[in-house]
């Protein structure tokens, strides 16, 4: 019991999951060869990309070394190191792109079209075009027409691909929704080459061709820790991909430079006002000194206070460092009140107090940032609101510290000048005109170092504008990854396209079998008849096999038949009920070949000689009348079979003057000899007719009569006229169409048979595929007609 559970065919194994997919292998071939075909067209007709990079290393301003170092000695500014990311951020922004694009014409394409594939054109076009209208137009409009090149002087125009084309002169104004365009020759290139020949031209807004960039370009750094950055861009024209990066990469560090200059130029605008106030101021207290010297002829005076100086000499020079900030502290504070926008604000100046110089310069950041987002925005931006918001802050912030470090630098000088009281009323005794001398002097030396202190500072900020740095170095300018391009790559496309071949089909049969219900061959029926055997399958017929076999016949169809025949006859020996030679054939609906199946198995058994009825017992749709042939036979309508006008079984049913002799008709079917009782006249009553005691005594005479009476019955599930008479039966065949019966519609013959409703029920398989036939197809009838192999041809 072991082994047989172990080789059941029940039992799933790998070749059983496999199988399907091995018997369908043509379709597999077949879908890879037309996947693989597809993969080669999309190959030689895709534009191909290439792969263009650039590394560039990212230079950190340390302590503010470029023109903010003007006056980083007063600590005004503080320097820090450039955030790679965020420059990252910078150089792939859209007004860096929008730039790129307008610089190098990237909005205004030329496609030359074929008939197949179309080739854009970058480098020396044949033809130039130039806009008559406003650039505010051609920069923000979309639209295209189409060119066809007759001579080096001519050429036609069309605003529709399949428009007619209108001729005109190169160089002459044609109107467009863009405004008037003019098309110039490329007088490199001899245009008689390219006459006939026809192009597309594309003009796209400026901020679109921006953006399609903007998600294309890839920039990365190369390391963790690394100030290197990769950009690299996949693009169909090698050049154009290279123009590219290259024209970023300068714009970017031209901006850079630009804003460094800005900030430098606001700062010598800054100490040249200055310097201008303090230069009068200076002449001022010059002219004081030399009239207090002419009218009381005074020559020296220094030795005369040089004791009271050297006590004062401390004092005086912490009184003019105090000054010197107040004087600063106070004219930022005027310049920033006078400020009505958002200009640049000195940074540098001088004044020790770290916080202002650090707010000044976060200050002149956020002004350049908002002077960059105005070139290609509006006012009402809500970023650019949001940094107007900052600057206002920061502006508030820088006012309130001013006012602060202005009152403490004025406390400050009081003391100091209070400490400087009380020293020189100690020279009182010094004459009037030295004391009113020096004090001429102390106001010149303060007024003129602060002159000559700003004189050095703009002298700096000169050489500082002279030589601002960009923010970048380039490593490696565009060049070509590989003379192979990127997309499409051949290998991952046929790949790609193998694996899709081989996955098609796989699916189609998956979901088929997966959503299959039906019942294919006996294995697929044993799993859910249970303990009801399934004795034959009965295969398919092609269009020109014979549907009845013959006395000698050797096919696969005999050959299932004789199988049934013996299994048959194994089990009428060990069944004992008498009579055991009446054998019922149903199904569950009609259509399923028990009608077939009856009347080959009478065939069958009449081979061996023996005396075969076979009975029309489905009174409601016979079909025995499409087998067998009577010369009885008339057809009254086109469109049914014809009938018998002897009487058959529902005639013997009402008619208790009619025996089995009266209704029983003997046929000879391909050399055999067949009695059979065709069913008659479709009654009004059919199931009232064969609840009449006339079929059981039909049933005892027949079975005394014939060795084999074979029973053409009525669908099970569709009428309940085989169950009435099922009691008759010693073997009741249930015939399942493979491929068209549902397993879910054999629960019910099966509950029958577990009621005991139906006695001695077996399984035939009709209908099933060549390549089905046995387990899972495995083993087949092998007595059959040869079948030639596809890969023999002789």
């Amino acid at each position: 019991m072991q082994t047989e559970k172990q080789i059941s065919p029940n039992n799933n194994d790998i070749s059983n999951l496999i199988k399907p997919y091995v018997k369908n292998w043509k379709w597999f071939v077949v879908s890879v060869i037309v996947s693989i075909t597809f993969a080669f067209l999309y190959i030689r007709y895709t534009v191909p990309k290439y792969a263009i990079n650039a590394k560039v290393k990212i230079l950190e301003d340390q302590n503010s070394t470029s023109e903010l170092g003007a006056f980083t000695d007063l600590g005004i500014l503080g320097g820090t190191g450039n955030n790679v990311l965020d420059e990252i951020e910078t150089i792939k922004s859209r007004t860096n792109l929008i730039e790129v694009v307008k610089e190098l014409g990237l909005n205004k394409r030329i496609i030359a079209l074929g008939n197949i594939k179309n080739t854009e054109l970058y480098d020396n076009p044949p033809f130039n075009i130039n806009f008559l209208g406003p650039d505010s137009l051609v920069q923000k409009t979309e639209h295209e027409f189409y060119i066809r090149l007759i001579s080096s002087t001519k050429f036609q125009f069309a605003n529709i691909e399949n428009e007619v084309f209108k001729e005109y002169s190169f160089g002459k104004a044609i109107p467009a929704s863009l405004g008037d365009l003019i098309i110039t020759p490329n007088g490199s290139l001899d245009m008689e080459s390219y006459s006939g020949r026809d192009y597309q031209v594309k003009v796209s807004p400026l901020a679109t061709m921006a953006e399609y960039y903007q998600q294309n370009i890839i920039i990365k750094v190369t390391g963790e820790f690394s100030n290197i950055i990769s950009i690299t861009l996949n693009d169909a024209i090698k050049k154009r991909g290279k123009d590219i990066i290259n024209t970023l990469i300068n714009k970017y560090n031209q901006n850079a430079v630009d804003d460094k200059k800005a900030i430098a130029d606001r700062t010598s605008n800054f100490i040249n006002e200055r310097i201008a106030e303090i230069y009068g101021d200076l002449s001022t207290v010059d002219q004081s000194a030399e009239d207090f010297k002419a009218d009381r002829g005074i020559a020296d005076i220094a030795s005369q206070t040089n004791v009271n100086l050297e006590i004062g000499a401390a004092n005086q020079q912490e009184l003019q460092e105090a000054t010197v900030q107040l004087d600063i502290a106070s004219s930022m504070k005027d310049f920033i009140d006078s400020q009505d926008g958002y200009e640049l604000l000195p940074a540098n100046v001088g004044l020790a107090d770290q916080t202002i110089a650090n707010t000044t310069a976060r200050y002149n950041e956020l002004a350049l940032e908002r002077r960059r987002l105005l070139e290609s925005s509006n006012e009402k931006n809500p970023i650019i609101v949001n940094l107007d918001q900052q600057l206002d802050g920061l502006k508030r912030s820088m006012k309130s510290s001013l006012n602060s470090v202005t009152n403490n630098l004025s406390l400050q000088v009081n003391s100091l000048s209070n400490q400087l009281s009380s020293i020189n009323s100690r020279i009182y005794s010094v004459p009037k005109n030295e004391r009113a001398l020096r004090d001429i002097t102390r106001q010149q030396q303060t007024t003129e170092s602060l002159y000559l202190y700003l004189l050095q500072k703009r002298e700096e900020s000169q050489i500082t504008f002279a030589s601002a740095s960009p923010k970048s170095k380039i490593i490696d300018s565009a060049y070509l990854l590989s003379k192979y391009p990127v997309s499409p790559k051949k290998s991952i496309v046929f790949l790609a396209a193998i694996i899709l071949g081989l996955l098609v089909p796989f699916s189609i049969i998956y979901l088929k079998d997966l959503l299959d219900d039906k019942v294919h061959n006996k294995l697929d029926l044993e799993r859910v008849s249970q303990d009801i055997p399934v004795i034959v399958e009965v295969p398919r017929l092609g269009r020109k096999d014979d549907r009845l076999v013959t006395k000698q016949d050797r096919s696969v169809l005999a050959e299932s038949l004789r199988i049934l025949r013996t299994n048959l006859n194994y089990i009428q020996k060990s069944h004992k009920s008498t009579p055991n030679n009446i054998i019922f054939i149903t199904s569950s609906v009609p259509g399923e070949g028990k009608t077939f199946i009856s009347s080959n198995l009478a065939a069958i058994y009449a081979n061996t000689g023996k005396k075969v009825l076979l009975i029309g017992a489905d009174i409601r749709n016979p079909k025995l009348y499409d087998f067998f042939t009577t010369d009885d036979m008339i057809q009254t309508d086109k469109m049914k079979p014809k009938r018998s006008t002897k009487d058959g079984l529902t005639e013997y049913l009402v008619n208790s003057n009619l025996n089995v002799q009266d209704i029983t008709i003997p046929a000879q079917v391909n050399e055999n000899s067949i009695d059979i009782i065709f069913s008659g006249k479709i009654p009004p009553n059919p199931t009232e007719l064969l609840m009449n005691d006339r079929m059981g005594e039909l049933f005892k005479k027949v079975s005394e009569l014939y060795d084999y009476v074979i029973v053409d019955t009525a669908p099970l599930m569709v009428v309940t006229d085989t169950l009435l008479i099922s009691e008759y039966a010693s073997q009741i065949l249930y015939v399942v169409k493979a491929g068209g019966t549902e397993k879910k519609v054999l629960n019910f013959p099966v509950k029958l048979k577990a009621e005991g409703k139906l006695k001695g029920l077996s399984f035939v398989v009709n209908n099933v595929k060549q390549s089905n036939l046995g387990y899972g197809g495995k083993y087949g009838y092998g007595y059959g007609k040869s079948v030639k192999k596809w890969w023999k041809f002789a």
